[in-house]
């Protein structure tokens, strides 16, 4: 796992025909890909694992392809985070987290939950989902990251669920679903989601110096002024790792903001 403070930025996924050209080199190999994504950008979130179960050779396959500092986050299934009743999904997240994750080694980060716009806050519903998420596997730490993306959950309930389990909420720059800053766990997990294609780095200049000083503060442990929080209480300051992902938005910009915001931080 990383050490704690370190920052980390990079993208979803590694395969995109849009890239060809742009951030891969012309006549690159796919198969090859992966690897030159991996000398340029510090993480990346596999997001393939959210549409269906690999094969623990996959992931093992991945982490050679990856030079050693490297850290991989993982999307949980769909099929977990997807249900009317998320307290049933115990048998899912066992599935999930039993794939092969730990193939990944010390290049394995934080797991994403990520949930449907249309999912609303229960607060005994989620807290019973939270039960679920399993602290190891084969003996490997696991670290998780919830991404609610429904009103509801700008809640002081619901951090105080989340803080009390050790889960991190994620931080997403989208005006699309609401902002919850708060800090719930011993990592900071951003989706960056706003990026503009006539912008050569997604970002400006200026918002990629912001979004550098911003992660400077979090990994400092900090709670930085001007965001948008759920509940009054501050997270305790000690120093977090961060990880923050180029995400959608324009996806085709989404290495070159990636190698941007690397270069600054």
């Amino acid at each position: 796992m990383a050490k704690a403070g370190m920052i980390r930025a990079g993208i979803g996924g590694w395969t995109f025909e849009p890239w060809r050209g742009t951030f891969y080199p012309k006549g690159l190999p796919h198969a090859k890909e992966l690897e030159f994504a991996a000398s340029k950008l510090s993480s990346i979130e596999i997001n393939g694992t959210y549409y269906r179960l690999q094969k623990p050779e996959s992931f093992a396959a991945w982490a050679k392809a990856a030079p050693e500092g490297f850290v991989f986050t993982v999307k949980a299934s769909r099929v977990c985070t997807n249900r009317r009743v998320l307290a049933e999904a115990g048998e899912a997240v066992t599935k999930f987290v039993g794939q092969g994750l730990t193939e990944l080694g010390d290049k394995l980060g934080p797991i994403l939950w990520q949930f449907m716009p249309t999912k609303a806050f229960d607060p005994d519903d989620f807290g019973a989902f939270l039960k679920l998420l399993p602290e190891k596997q084969d003996g490997v730490r696991l670290r998780h990251a919830v991404e609610v993306r429904h009103e509801s959950f700008r809640d002081a309930g619901f951090i105080h669920l989340v803080r009390k389990a050790g889960v991190a909420t994620v931080f997403a720059d989208t005006p699309k679903y609401p902002q919850i800053a708060d800090i719930t766990g011993d990592f900071v997990y951003a989706r960056l989601q706003d990026a503009r294609e006539e912008e050569p780095t997604g970002y400006s200049p200026e918002e990629l110096d912001g979004w550098a000083k911003l992660a400077g503060q979090w990994a400092a442990g900090d709670s930085p002024q001007d965001l948008e929080y759920a509940a009054a209480e501050p997270a305790e300051k000690r120093n977090r790792d961060v990880f923050i992902f180029m995400i959608n938005g324009a996806k085709v910009r989404a290495p070159a903001a990636a190698m941007e915001l690397l270069q600054r931080l």
